[in-house]
């Protein structure tokens, strides 16, 4: 009895240790727990980031069907129009850039940018402003399938490759 009660203990513990997060997806779109932040006008993550990145390496981890993840980078309409997509692809490289560094197979990940294409609220201030600076992450393949019909780069700008 003792011995079962110590399998059932462990059994439990394990199945505990090991449980999968319950993750928020709307329209295919994973819903970060907090956002993903930058140092003004560059690419440079900011430590108030490692939760959300981390989120999602262990979404991927815990969700190994998903075998394509899409990368969005957007901003704010502050800049030039060339300025903004560029920036927006190098935010999101540099995410991409920063799973691969933390043992996400890279050729899961694409990475877009949007520059100022797709607000989601106004930009006449500075909270649009900052809700429009972000990183959007989307399932893109389940099982090699692409899911919803849209290319791979949702129409975004690839940022360039994550493998290289």
């Amino acid at each position: 009895m003792k011995k079962l009660f110590t399998i059932f203990a462990i059994s439990f513990l394990l199945a505990f240790t090991f449980q999968s997060h319950d993750y928020r997806i709307e329209n295919n779109e994973l819903i970060l727990p907090s956002a993903i932040q930058f140092k003004t006008n560059t690419d440079a993550l900011l430590p108030a980031s490692d939760s959300a990145l981390n989120y999602i390496k262990k979404y991927l981890e815990e969700k190994p069907h998903i075998t394509l993840l899409r990368i969005e980078g957007h901003t704010d309409n502050a800049n030039k129009k060339d300025i903004n997509q560029e920036l927006s692809e190098k935010r999101a490289l540099a995410v991409g850039k920063w799973l691969d560094k933390n043992l996400i197979d890279c050729k899961r990940l694409i990475c877009v940018g949007f520059g100022s294409t797709k607000p989601i609220v106004s930009n006449d201030n500075e909270e649009g402003k900052a809700a429009n600076q972000r990183i959007s992450i989307y399932n893109v393949e389940l099982r090699k399938v692409r899911i919803g019909g849209l290319p791979n780069d949702g129409g975004g700008q690839l940022a360039g490759d994550v493998c290289k």
